[in-house]
């Protein structure tokens, strides 16, 4: 599940891709931490639009994100939502803590 990096208008964007599930989430999650860590971002903006499937351990990686972001008193934004992981983002309510484009 690789993680592109880019930087934007004073925004990093990852992008992510393939399925983010119980298989991978962990990874996702380290690799969005060092991410975090190492760059400090005011703003990170997730981008799904590789995204394949989400389940709810696509929740925790972005709730994660989230906590990271407010631990540095950041924002994030979750953009290029495929169908079927809006579905499971809007079922779980995730609207209300992230900003979903």
């Amino acid at each position: 599940m690789p993680i592109t990096v880019t930087h934007q208008n004073g925004a990093v964007t990852a992008a992510l891709s393939g399925e983010i599930d119980h298989h991978g989430a962990k990874t996702m999650m380290d690799e969005l931490g060092e991410l975090i860590a190492t760059r400090l971002p005011k703003h990170l903006v997730l981008d799904l639009s590789g995204v394949t499937f989400m389940d709810s351990s696509g929740i925790a990686v972005l709730l994660r994100a989230l906590r990271e972001m407010n631990r540095l008193g950041g924002s994030l934004r979750v953009t290029a939502i495929p169908a079927q992981a809006r579905r499971v983002l809007d079922a779980a309510g995730v609207g209300r803590l992230i900003t979903l484009d």
